[in-house]
């Protein structure tokens, strides 16, 4: 942990960047599950940038320049998410499905650049828990330590108004068209997705059991997925489908759970039936393929 003498300012927050993907990048290598994320703990979690107070006094704008590039990346990204996944995929060897997963719209990444005040009271967390871990024996003035006049002044730069997007809390709009009718997809939390192999886009449908019965058509033409994602249905955040829980309800529709803890308590209220991956392509056979 830097010492607030040495450390102003944190420069960039929120950036959940592609660093550490490990606990997605193993299952979807077929090595490992997981059993535990992070939005359990009821707690923010960011990667950010510390940047040495002496030097960005010296040099604010080579610290603008850098997070202005940040603003820029993001925007790309978010532009064309399988695009840059791919570009990912070359630079760092993380599958481009991995990378997805993360900066897509409806992804683990929000990539608010703003010092949001949940942050702020997170840091303090953190540096509360190293003290009582003993990692750490002094605490540190946090408003020393973060300052945000760089990421202000790199969207200023940009022509953005940062005042507007540290009040703003929404996530980044998904703007897809379910592929079974053609039309706009406006209700975000039933979506799932399927990218094939060898083709550069992912395909949007606007509910799991739409998804799935188009899955085992392609199956059967002979066409592969190198992916298929849907949304947590209690936490909202995007799953690698064939990591996931189903809950396949009486009405014929499904609910996609990370833990399998959640999708036995959905089904138990809800008179569902708990399947995992294979078991939910098989009984998508027999599924609508209607969408909501």
């Amino acid at each position: 942990m830097p010492s607030a003498s040495s450390v102003q300012s944190l420069a960039e927050l929120k950036s959940k960047t592609i660093s550490a993907p490990f606990a997605e990048l193993f299952p979807s290598r077929g090595f490992a599950r997981k059993i535990f994320d992070g939005s359990q703990a009821g707690f923010p979690t960011f990667h950010g940038l510390l940047v040495d107070g002496e030097y960005a006094d010296k040099y604010p704008e080579v610290v603008v320049a850098y997070l202005r590039a940040a603003i820029e990346a993001n925007t790309l990204l978010s532009a064309e998410t399988e695009k840059y996944s791919e570009l990912i995929a070359k630079v760092t060897g993380i599958n481009a499905p991995v990378n997805y997963l993360f900066h897509e719209p409806l992804g683990f990444q929000t990539r608010d650049l703003t010092w949001k005040p949940e942050y702020r009271k997170d840091v303090a967390t953190s540096v509360e828990t190293l003290k009582l871990l003993k990692r750490a024996d002094t605490g540190l003035d946090l408003d020393t330590l973060i300052t945000d006049k760089y990421i202000r002044a790199a969207f200023e730069a940009s022509g953005l108004d940062y005042d507007a997007r540290l009040a703003d809390y929404a996530p980044l709009p998904l703007i897809a068209n379910e592929v079974a009718t053609g039309k706009p997809i406006k209700d975000t939390k039933r979506v799932a997705e399927i990218w094939l192999k060898d083709e550069p886009k992912v395909r949007h449908y606007a509910t799991p059991e739409s998804a799935l019965k188009a899955l085992t058509g392609f199956e059967k033409a002979g066409k592969a997925a190198c992916t298929v994602y849907a949304q947590d249905h209690d936490k909202g955040f995007k799953l690698l489908a064939d990591q996931a829980w189903f809950v396949l309800s009486a009405k014929g529709e499904v609910d996609v759970f990370l833990l399998k803890g959640d999708a036995d308590g959905f089904a138990q209220k809800s008179g569902g039936e708990v399947k995992d991956y294979n078991g939910a392509k098989l009984a998508a056979q027999g599924l609508p393929t209607a969408s909501r």
